[in-house]
């Protein structure tokens, strides 16, 4: 039986101060593929999966060699009847993401962006992180209220700066306004003197 090679999924976070929100986020798309049936072994530089599925007939094989390490000890596996899902622990704490999953930079056609979980490196503070619930033990969910405290604050950083804002657009409204109030009158004087030529016209049809 020939093996297949399942589609991945993957996201990312960094963090250079907190080791919990610094992950690879790995969805294996392996349907059918009960527990008993499939093996995994995580290493710090990559995975070798192995899974069967006794409805579909099919075998999956799946080799990879990431980018940098990762800490095998402190990552986590989820298994649905869907997928294995796998959150990795970055071994290096780094603000910056890892620029590609896989070391070699060549373009693999199963490995795709998880779009639903993918957030960009500026925006990942902000990025929720229910998405990763079915993990149990969050360490970085009870630390959440904090940055929503932050969050509040850039708010309120921009509505600062959107309160400067209307002052400015009044005046740009009203010298905007001025001019097509100008345009208006003629066009409305033009207007009015159509009119009186055409009732005039019409007068003197009549008469």
């Amino acid at each position: 039986m020939s093996q297949v090679t399942p589609e991945v999924l993957w996201a990312q976070r960094s963090s250079n101060a907190e080791p919990e929100k610094n992950f690879i986020y790995l969805t294996i798309s392996v349907p059918d593929v009960p527990k008993e049936n499939l093996k995994l072994d995580l290493q710090p530089t990559g995975l070798t999966f192995t899974g069967h599925s006794e409805t579909l007939k099919r075998t999956y094989h799946l080799e990879l060699t990431f980018y940098a390490e990762i800490d095998p000890a402190e990552s986590k596996v989820h298994h649905t009847d869907r997928n294995v899902e796998l959150k990795l622990r970055k071994k290096e704490l780094n603000d910056e993401y890892w620029p590609r999953l896989l070391k070699d930079s060549k373009k693999v056609q199963f490995l795709k962006t998880d779009f639903d979980k993918w957030v960009d490196e500026d925006e990942q503070n902000e990025a929720p992180e229910d998405d990763f619930s079915q993990f149990g033990g969050m360490g970085g969910m009870p630390g959440m209220g904090g940055a929503g405290g932050d969050f509040g604050g850039i708010d309120f950083s921009k509505l600062g700066a959107a309160g400067g804002m209307p002052g400015g657009d009044e005046e740009d409204d009203e010298s905007d306004d001025d001019m097509p109030a100008l345009e208006g009158e003629e066009e409305t004087k033009e207007e009015a003197k159509e009119g009186a030529k055409e009732e005039k016209d019409a007068t003197k049809a009549a008469a």
